[in-house]
Protein backbone atom coordinates (compact mmCIF):
# COMPACT_ATOMS: atom_id res chain seq x y z
CA UNK A 1 0.00 0.00 0.00
CA UNK A 2 1.81 3.36 -1.19
CA UNK A 3 1.27 6.52 1.76
CA UNK A 4 -0.23 9.72 -0.24
CA UNK A 5 2.76 12.31 -0.22
CA UNK A 6 3.04 15.96 0.64
CA UNK A 7 1.00 16.74 -2.92
CA UNK A 8 -2.26 14.66 -1.52
CA UNK A 9 -2.74 16.76 1.41
CA UNK A 10 -5.55 19.15 1.18
CA UNK A 11 -5.49 23.16 1.75
CA UNK A 12 -5.18 24.51 5.52
CA UNK A 13 -7.16 27.06 6.63
CA UNK A 14 -7.32 30.17 4.68
CA UNK A 15 -5.36 33.50 5.09
CA UNK A 16 -8.87 35.21 5.86
CA UNK A 17 -9.77 32.88 7.92
CA UNK A 18 -6.78 32.91 10.28
CA UNK A 19 -6.61 36.22 10.29
CA UNK A 20 -10.08 36.55 11.26
CA UNK A 21 -10.06 34.20 13.67
CA UNK A 22 -6.72 35.50 15.21
CA UNK A 23 -8.04 39.23 15.07
CA UNK A 24 -11.39 38.10 16.88
CA UNK A 25 -9.37 36.46 19.70
CA UNK A 26 -7.00 39.15 19.98
CA UNK A 27 -10.23 42.21 19.90
CA UNK A 28 -12.09 40.50 22.10
CA UNK A 29 -9.24 39.74 24.21
CA UNK A 30 -7.90 43.37 24.52
CA UNK A 31 -11.57 44.54 24.96
CA UNK A 32 -11.98 41.89 27.49
CA UNK A 33 -9.15 43.41 30.30
CA UNK A 34 -9.94 46.92 28.83
CA UNK A 35 -13.60 46.29 30.16
CA UNK A 36 -11.98 44.49 33.35
CA UNK A 37 -10.15 47.29 33.74
CA UNK A 38 -12.31 50.14 33.56
CA UNK A 39 -14.96 48.13 35.48
CA UNK A 40 -12.45 47.96 38.33
CA UNK A 41 -11.31 51.84 37.91
CA UNK A 42 -14.63 52.88 38.37
CA UNK A 43 -15.59 50.61 41.40
CA UNK A 44 -12.24 51.98 43.30
CA UNK A 45 -12.96 55.18 42.07
CA UNK A 46 -16.90 55.12 43.34
CA UNK A 47 -16.06 53.39 46.53
CA UNK A 48 -13.33 56.02 47.38
CA UNK A 49 -15.68 58.85 47.02
CA UNK A 50 -17.86 56.67 49.19
CA UNK A 51 -15.08 56.55 52.12
CA UNK A 52 -14.50 60.21 51.93
CA UNK A 53 -17.69 61.03 52.27
CA UNK A 54 -18.06 58.92 55.41
CA UNK A 55 -14.89 59.90 56.76
CA UNK A 56 -16.51 64.04 56.02
CA UNK A 57 -19.39 62.04 58.51
CA UNK A 58 -17.52 61.20 61.39
CA UNK A 59 -15.71 64.54 61.53
CA UNK A 60 -19.31 65.94 61.95
CA UNK A 61 -19.94 63.38 64.82
CA UNK A 62 -16.69 64.79 66.24
CA UNK A 63 -17.62 67.93 65.89
CA UNK A 64 -20.91 67.45 67.41
CA UNK A 65 -19.98 64.89 70.43
CA UNK A 66 -19.88 66.40 73.99
CA UNK A 67 -19.09 65.16 77.44
CA UNK A 68 -20.67 66.53 80.53
CA UNK A 69 -18.86 66.55 83.83
CA UNK A 70 -20.09 62.88 85.05
CA UNK A 71 -18.17 61.89 81.70
CA UNK A 72 -21.59 60.73 79.66
CA UNK A 73 -21.74 61.44 76.00
CA UNK A 74 -23.83 64.43 75.26
CA UNK A 75 -24.86 64.37 71.50
CA UNK A 76 -27.36 66.78 69.39
CA UNK A 77 -31.07 66.01 68.19
CA UNK A 78 -29.93 67.03 65.01
CA UNK A 79 -27.02 67.14 62.40
CA UNK A 80 -26.25 68.81 59.29
CA UNK A 81 -26.95 65.82 57.49
CA UNK A 82 -30.49 64.95 57.45
CA UNK A 83 -30.23 61.46 56.45
CA UNK A 84 -28.58 60.62 60.27
CA UNK A 85 -32.02 61.48 61.25
CA UNK A 86 -34.14 59.74 59.04
CA UNK A 87 -34.97 55.79 59.74
CA UNK A 88 -34.11 53.30 57.20
CA UNK A 89 -31.82 56.28 54.68
CA UNK A 90 -28.98 53.55 54.67
CA UNK A 91 -26.47 56.54 56.36
CA UNK A 92 -26.11 55.11 60.02
CA UNK A 93 -23.92 56.64 62.78
CA UNK A 94 -23.04 55.14 66.03
CA UNK A 95 -20.23 56.73 69.23
CA UNK A 96 -19.26 54.19 71.77
CA UNK A 97 -17.99 55.76 75.18
CA UNK A 98 -15.95 53.12 76.41
CA UNK A 99 -15.24 53.71 79.83
CA UNK A 100 -19.08 54.53 80.21
CA UNK A 101 -19.86 51.20 78.52
CA UNK A 102 -22.39 53.69 76.51
CA UNK A 103 -23.31 54.16 72.72
CA UNK A 104 -25.10 56.42 70.97
CA UNK A 105 -27.04 55.59 67.71
CA UNK A 106 -27.74 57.93 65.15
CA UNK A 107 -32.01 58.56 64.67
CA UNK A 108 -31.97 56.26 60.83
CA UNK A 109 -30.45 53.31 63.01
CA UNK A 110 -33.32 53.47 65.61
CA UNK A 111 -35.24 49.73 65.17
CA UNK A 112 -31.67 47.93 63.26
CA UNK A 113 -29.51 45.65 64.41
CA UNK A 114 -26.60 46.81 62.48
CA UNK A 115 -22.67 45.46 62.73
CA UNK A 116 -21.05 48.48 63.50
CA UNK A 117 -16.88 47.41 64.20
CA UNK A 118 -16.28 47.97 68.21
CA UNK A 119 -12.83 48.71 67.76
CA UNK A 120 -10.27 50.92 66.65
CA UNK A 121 -6.61 52.24 67.74
CA UNK A 122 -7.26 55.36 68.92
CA UNK A 123 -5.75 58.28 66.02
CA UNK A 124 -6.17 55.98 63.75
CA UNK A 125 -8.64 55.67 60.21
CA UNK A 126 -10.39 51.84 59.68
CA UNK A 127 -12.27 51.51 56.34
CA UNK A 128 -13.79 48.42 55.26
CA UNK A 129 -16.91 46.62 53.50
CA UNK A 130 -18.87 45.07 56.91
CA UNK A 131 -21.56 42.18 56.20
CA UNK A 132 -25.38 42.19 57.83
CA UNK A 133 -27.86 39.65 57.69
CA UNK A 134 -29.36 41.10 54.23
CA UNK A 135 -26.89 43.59 52.92
CA UNK A 136 -23.20 45.05 53.22
CA UNK A 137 -21.89 48.36 54.50
CA UNK A 138 -19.15 50.46 54.04
CA UNK A 139 -17.84 51.58 57.28
CA UNK A 140 -15.45 54.49 58.38
CA UNK A 141 -14.15 54.01 62.17
CA UNK A 142 -12.23 56.59 63.99
CA UNK A 143 -11.13 55.95 67.61
CA UNK A 144 -9.95 59.02 69.50
CA UNK A 145 -9.15 59.82 73.33
CA UNK A 146 -11.53 62.71 74.18
CA UNK A 147 -9.98 65.10 77.15
CA UNK A 148 -12.66 67.14 78.83
CA UNK A 149 -12.04 69.01 82.10
CA UNK A 150 -9.02 66.43 83.47
CA UNK A 151 -11.45 63.67 82.29
CA UNK A 152 -10.09 61.42 79.48
CA UNK A 153 -12.65 59.28 77.58
CA UNK A 154 -11.89 56.77 74.78
CA UNK A 155 -14.47 57.36 72.04
CA UNK A 156 -15.00 55.05 68.95
CA UNK A 157 -16.72 57.02 65.97
CA UNK A 158 -18.45 54.46 62.99
CA UNK A 159 -20.37 55.92 59.69
CA UNK A 160 -22.19 52.65 57.90
CA UNK A 161 -23.65 53.52 54.29
CA UNK A 162 -25.21 50.27 52.52
CA UNK A 163 -24.41 49.62 49.52
CA UNK A 164 -26.93 48.41 47.51
CA UNK A 165 -27.61 51.67 46.15
CA UNK A 166 -24.09 51.44 45.12
CA UNK A 167 -24.09 47.62 44.11
CA UNK A 168 -27.52 48.94 41.74
CA UNK A 169 -25.31 52.13 39.84
CA UNK A 170 -21.97 49.46 39.12
CA UNK A 171 -24.30 46.45 38.21
CA UNK A 172 -26.06 49.53 35.97
CA UNK A 173 -22.60 51.11 35.21
CA UNK A 174 -21.03 47.55 33.99
CA UNK A 175 -24.22 46.90 31.54
CA UNK A 176 -23.81 50.17 30.25
CA UNK A 177 -20.01 49.44 29.82
CA UNK A 178 -19.97 46.15 28.15
CA UNK A 179 -23.12 47.15 25.87
CA UNK A 180 -21.23 49.34 24.07
CA UNK A 181 -17.63 47.61 24.54
CA UNK A 182 -19.66 44.91 22.54
CA UNK A 183 -21.45 47.06 20.05
CA UNK A 184 -17.96 48.37 20.00
CA UNK A 185 -16.19 44.77 19.22
CA UNK A 186 -19.10 43.69 16.46
CA UNK A 187 -18.32 47.14 14.83
CA UNK A 188 -14.57 47.00 14.74
CA UNK A 189 -14.94 43.19 13.77
CA UNK A 190 -17.26 43.82 10.78
CA UNK A 191 -14.48 46.44 9.78
CA UNK A 192 -11.78 44.56 10.35
CA UNK A 193 -13.68 41.68 8.11
CA UNK A 194 -14.34 44.45 5.14
CA UNK A 195 -10.42 45.51 5.43
CA UNK A 196 -9.09 41.83 5.19
CA UNK A 197 -11.47 41.27 2.19
CA UNK A 198 -10.74 44.49 0.51
CA UNK A 199 -6.88 43.52 1.47
CA UNK A 200 -6.85 40.32 0.70
CA UNK A 201 -8.54 40.63 -2.74
CA UNK A 202 -5.35 40.93 -4.80
CA UNK A 203 -4.37 36.77 -3.82
CA UNK A 204 -7.93 36.24 -4.37
CA UNK A 205 -7.35 37.58 -8.08
CA UNK A 206 -3.62 35.63 -8.44
CA UNK A 207 -5.53 32.75 -7.19
CA UNK A 208 -8.31 33.20 -10.06
CA UNK A 209 -5.63 34.03 -12.92
CA UNK A 210 -3.45 30.66 -11.93
CA UNK A 211 -6.68 28.77 -12.38
CA UNK A 212 -7.29 30.20 -15.77
CA UNK A 213 -3.78 29.39 -16.59
CA UNK A 214 -4.37 25.79 -15.73
CA UNK A 215 -7.59 25.87 -17.56
CA UNK A 216 -5.32 27.00 -20.56
CA UNK A 217 -7.82 29.62 -20.90
CA UNK A 218 -4.99 32.40 -20.11
CA UNK A 219 -1.48 32.41 -20.65
CA UNK A 220 0.56 34.37 -17.60
CA UNK A 221 -0.05 36.57 -15.32
CA UNK A 222 -1.51 39.93 -16.46
CA UNK A 223 -2.87 42.08 -13.50
CA UNK A 224 -1.49 44.56 -11.79
CA UNK A 225 -0.77 44.14 -8.11
CA UNK A 226 0.58 45.57 -5.11
CA UNK A 227 4.19 45.27 -4.32
CA UNK A 228 4.23 42.78 -2.01
CA UNK A 229 2.32 40.52 -4.59
CA UNK A 230 4.72 41.84 -7.87
CA UNK A 231 7.40 40.12 -6.76
CA UNK A 232 5.45 36.33 -6.42
CA UNK A 233 3.39 37.32 -9.70
CA UNK A 234 6.67 38.30 -11.53
CA UNK A 235 7.93 34.99 -10.49
CA UNK A 236 5.08 32.91 -11.69
CA UNK A 237 5.27 34.26 -15.06
CA UNK A 238 9.12 33.73 -15.27
CA UNK A 239 8.40 30.09 -14.07
CA UNK A 240 5.42 29.68 -16.73
CA UNK A 241 8.54 31.26 -19.57
CA UNK A 242 10.58 28.67 -18.53
CA UNK A 243 8.65 25.91 -18.84
CA UNK A 244 7.32 27.07 -22.01
CA UNK A 245 10.74 26.99 -23.33
CA UNK A 246 12.20 24.25 -21.35
CA UNK A 247 9.36 22.25 -23.55
CA UNK A 248 9.71 23.63 -26.57
CA UNK A 249 13.19 23.04 -26.45
CA UNK A 250 12.95 19.47 -26.04
CA UNK A 251 10.78 19.18 -28.60
CA UNK A 252 12.90 21.44 -31.34
CA UNK A 253 15.46 18.59 -29.84
CA UNK A 254 13.15 15.78 -30.40
CA UNK A 255 12.60 16.94 -34.38
CA UNK A 256 16.05 18.09 -34.90
CA UNK A 257 17.77 14.96 -33.83
CA UNK A 258 14.63 12.83 -35.91
CA UNK A 259 15.18 14.91 -38.83
CA UNK A 260 19.34 14.91 -38.52
CA UNK A 261 19.91 11.25 -37.62
CA UNK A 262 17.89 10.41 -41.02
CA UNK A 263 21.53 10.77 -42.99
CA UNK A 264 23.92 9.14 -40.79
CA UNK A 265 21.52 6.08 -41.21
CA UNK A 266 21.06 6.36 -44.41
CA UNK A 267 24.62 5.97 -44.95
CA UNK A 268 25.33 3.36 -42.62
CA UNK A 269 22.51 1.34 -44.46
CA UNK A 270 24.05 2.37 -47.79
CA UNK A 271 27.77 1.32 -46.73
CA UNK A 272 26.60 -1.83 -45.34
CA UNK A 273 27.67 -3.55 -48.63
CA UNK A 274 30.75 -2.43 -48.27
CA UNK A 275 32.64 -4.28 -45.82
CA UNK A 276 35.93 -2.92 -46.47
CA UNK A 277 34.98 0.69 -45.62
CA UNK A 278 32.09 -0.47 -43.32
CA UNK A 279 34.10 0.16 -40.03
CA UNK A 280 35.53 3.72 -40.98
CA UNK A 281 32.31 4.68 -41.99
CA UNK A 282 30.57 3.33 -38.99
CA UNK A 283 33.19 4.76 -37.03
CA UNK A 284 32.71 8.23 -38.68
CA UNK A 285 28.97 8.54 -38.47
CA UNK A 286 28.57 7.15 -34.79
CA UNK A 287 31.01 9.91 -33.99
CA UNK A 288 29.03 12.63 -36.15
CA UNK A 289 25.67 11.13 -34.27
CA UNK A 290 26.98 11.36 -31.54
CA UNK A 291 28.21 14.95 -31.68
CA UNK A 292 24.28 15.74 -32.76
CA UNK A 293 22.74 14.23 -29.39
CA UNK A 294 25.57 16.17 -27.13
CA UNK A 295 24.48 19.21 -29.04
CA UNK A 296 20.73 18.54 -29.16
CA UNK A 297 20.96 17.39 -25.16
CA UNK A 298 22.69 20.67 -23.93
CA UNK A 299 20.91 22.93 -25.96
CA UNK A 300 17.33 21.65 -24.78
CA UNK A 301 18.96 22.01 -20.93
CA UNK A 302 20.63 25.31 -21.89
CA UNK A 303 19.00 27.95 -19.04
CA UNK A 304 16.30 25.65 -18.15
CA UNK A 305 17.57 25.41 -14.84
CA UNK A 306 18.67 28.54 -13.94
CA UNK A 307 16.02 30.32 -12.55
CA UNK A 308 15.75 29.96 -9.05
CA UNK A 309 19.84 29.30 -8.71
CA UNK A 310 21.96 30.78 -6.46
CA UNK A 311 24.14 33.84 -6.77
CA UNK A 312 27.20 32.38 -8.34
CA UNK A 313 31.10 33.98 -7.88
CA UNK A 314 32.40 34.59 -11.20
CA UNK A 315 35.93 35.39 -10.47
CA UNK A 316 36.70 32.12 -8.70
CA UNK A 317 34.79 30.28 -11.56
CA UNK A 318 37.21 32.03 -14.09
CA UNK A 319 40.53 31.24 -12.32
CA UNK A 320 39.73 28.19 -12.45
CA UNK A 321 38.48 27.90 -15.70
CA UNK A 322 41.67 29.68 -16.84
CA UNK A 323 44.38 27.27 -14.45
CA UNK A 324 42.58 24.27 -16.59
CA UNK A 325 43.46 26.24 -20.02
CA UNK A 326 46.73 27.49 -19.35
CA UNK A 327 47.74 23.53 -18.28
CA UNK A 328 45.86 22.56 -21.44
CA UNK A 329 47.94 24.83 -24.04
CA UNK A 330 50.68 24.52 -22.36
CA UNK A 331 53.00 24.06 -25.05
CA UNK A 332 51.81 27.56 -26.26
CA UNK A 333 52.90 29.76 -23.16
CA UNK A 334 49.97 31.46 -23.49
CA UNK A 335 49.24 35.22 -21.63
CA UNK A 336 45.68 34.50 -20.03
CA UNK A 337 44.48 37.85 -18.03
CA UNK A 338 41.23 37.53 -16.35
CA UNK A 339 39.96 40.99 -15.12
CA UNK A 340 36.85 40.46 -12.85
CA UNK A 341 35.26 42.36 -9.97
CA UNK A 342 36.11 39.45 -6.68
CA UNK A 343 31.92 40.35 -5.61
CA UNK A 344 30.46 40.05 -9.24
CA UNK A 345 28.08 37.46 -8.89
CA UNK A 346 25.45 36.02 -11.77
CA UNK A 347 22.20 33.91 -10.79
CA UNK A 348 23.22 30.56 -12.79
CA UNK A 349 23.85 27.00 -12.85
CA UNK A 350 27.39 26.22 -12.48
CA UNK A 351 27.16 23.74 -15.12
CA UNK A 352 25.91 26.21 -17.54
CA UNK A 353 28.04 29.42 -16.60
CA UNK A 354 31.28 26.55 -16.87
CA UNK A 355 29.44 26.01 -20.44
CA UNK A 356 29.27 29.58 -21.40
CA UNK A 357 32.48 31.14 -20.10
CA UNK A 358 34.68 27.67 -20.08
CA UNK A 359 33.32 26.89 -24.03
CA UNK A 360 34.47 31.38 -25.26
CA UNK A 361 37.86 30.78 -23.26
CA UNK A 362 38.60 27.95 -24.96
CA UNK A 363 38.00 28.70 -27.61
CA UNK A 364 40.26 32.18 -27.53
CA UNK A 365 43.13 29.74 -25.71
CA UNK A 366 42.27 27.51 -28.93
CA UNK A 367 42.66 29.95 -31.57
CA UNK A 368 44.83 32.76 -29.89
CA UNK A 369 48.91 32.86 -30.29
CA UNK A 370 50.22 34.17 -27.64
CA UNK A 371 47.13 36.46 -25.81
CA UNK A 372 43.92 35.87 -24.28
CA UNK A 373 42.10 38.89 -22.33
CA UNK A 374 38.54 38.01 -20.31
CA UNK A 375 36.90 40.82 -18.58
CA UNK A 376 33.58 40.72 -16.76
CA UNK A 377 31.84 43.89 -15.46
CA UNK A 378 28.70 45.14 -14.32
CA UNK A 379 26.44 47.64 -16.31
CA UNK A 380 23.03 48.44 -14.12
CA UNK A 381 21.19 45.49 -14.80
CA UNK A 382 23.39 44.12 -17.42
CA UNK A 383 26.22 41.94 -16.54
CA UNK A 384 28.65 41.49 -19.44
CA UNK A 385 31.65 39.39 -20.57
CA UNK A 386 34.13 39.75 -23.48
CA UNK A 387 36.86 37.23 -24.55
CA UNK A 388 39.33 38.45 -26.77
CA UNK A 389 42.10 37.15 -28.71
CA UNK A 390 44.94 38.49 -30.62
CA UNK A 391 44.65 34.82 -33.37
CA UNK A 392 43.19 35.18 -36.62
CA UNK A 393 39.65 36.36 -35.84
CA UNK A 394 36.13 35.02 -37.35
CA UNK A 395 35.50 35.09 -41.21
CA UNK A 396 32.10 34.82 -41.06
CA UNK A 397 30.42 35.62 -37.79
CA UNK A 398 27.06 34.31 -38.70
CA UNK A 399 28.05 30.76 -39.98
CA UNK A 400 30.50 29.88 -36.99
CA UNK A 401 27.36 30.02 -34.29
CA UNK A 402 25.79 26.80 -36.09
CA UNK A 403 26.58 23.86 -35.40
CA UNK A 404 29.77 22.06 -36.33
CA UNK A 405 30.98 24.76 -38.44
CA UNK A 406 34.71 25.65 -37.41
CA UNK A 407 36.86 28.40 -38.35
CA UNK A 408 39.54 26.12 -39.69
CA UNK A 409 39.23 22.45 -40.14
CA UNK A 410 42.76 21.55 -39.25
CA UNK A 411 41.81 22.83 -35.81
CA UNK A 412 40.69 19.98 -33.70
CA UNK A 413 37.12 20.53 -32.46
CA UNK A 414 33.50 19.43 -33.78
CA UNK A 415 32.00 23.36 -33.87
CA UNK A 416 29.51 22.90 -30.77
CA UNK A 417 31.46 25.23 -28.19
CA UNK A 418 30.18 28.82 -29.76
CA UNK A 419 26.57 27.35 -30.53
CA UNK A 420 26.10 25.92 -26.95
CA UNK A 421 27.41 29.52 -25.92
CA UNK A 422 24.40 31.17 -28.36
CA UNK A 423 21.81 28.79 -26.95
CA UNK A 424 22.34 29.72 -23.35
CA UNK A 425 23.07 33.26 -23.99
CA UNK A 426 19.87 33.13 -25.85
CA UNK A 427 17.89 31.47 -23.12
CA UNK A 428 18.45 33.36 -20.89
CA UNK A 429 17.61 36.68 -22.77
CA UNK A 430 20.72 37.98 -23.24
CA UNK A 431 22.68 39.00 -26.66
CA UNK A 432 26.41 37.20 -27.86
CA UNK A 433 28.08 39.56 -30.49
CA UNK A 434 31.43 38.92 -32.43
CA UNK A 435 33.47 41.30 -33.82
CA UNK A 436 37.38 42.29 -34.16
CA UNK A 437 39.65 42.56 -31.35
CA UNK A 438 42.01 44.93 -30.66
CA UNK A 439 44.71 42.49 -30.15
CA UNK A 440 43.83 41.33 -33.83
CA UNK A 441 41.70 38.54 -33.50
CA UNK A 442 38.56 37.66 -32.21
CA UNK A 443 35.96 39.32 -29.51
CA UNK A 444 33.04 37.94 -28.18
CA UNK A 445 30.89 39.63 -26.16
CA UNK A 446 28.06 38.14 -23.82
CA UNK A 447 25.55 40.57 -22.20
CA UNK A 448 23.23 38.61 -20.02
CA UNK A 449 20.12 40.41 -17.90
CA UNK A 450 20.82 40.51 -14.23
CA UNK A 451 17.88 39.69 -12.16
Amino acid sequence: MSEAGPASRGPGPSIRARLIVGATLVLVGFLAFAGYAVQRAHDDSVRSAQFAHLQTTVYLLLAAAELNVNGMLVMPAAFPEPRLSLPGSGLYASVDNLNRKERWRSGSAVGSNLPFPAAADIGQWRFEVVRGKSSAYLAATYAVRWNVGGLQAPLILSVMEDMTPLERESRAFVRTLWTWLGGTAVMLLLSQTLLLQWALAPLGRVAGEVRRIEDARQEHIEGRYPSEIAALTDNINALIRNERVRQTRYREALSYLAHSLKTPLAVLRASSDDTARLPAVVADQVARMDDIVAHQLARAAAGSGTLFAAPLPLAPLLQRIRASLTKVYADKRLDLAVDCAPDLSLRIDEGDAFELLGNLMDNAAKWARREVRVRAWREASTLHACVEDDGPGFSDTREVLKLHVRGDEHVPGHGVGLAVVNEIVRARGGELTLSRSSLGGAKVEVSLPVA
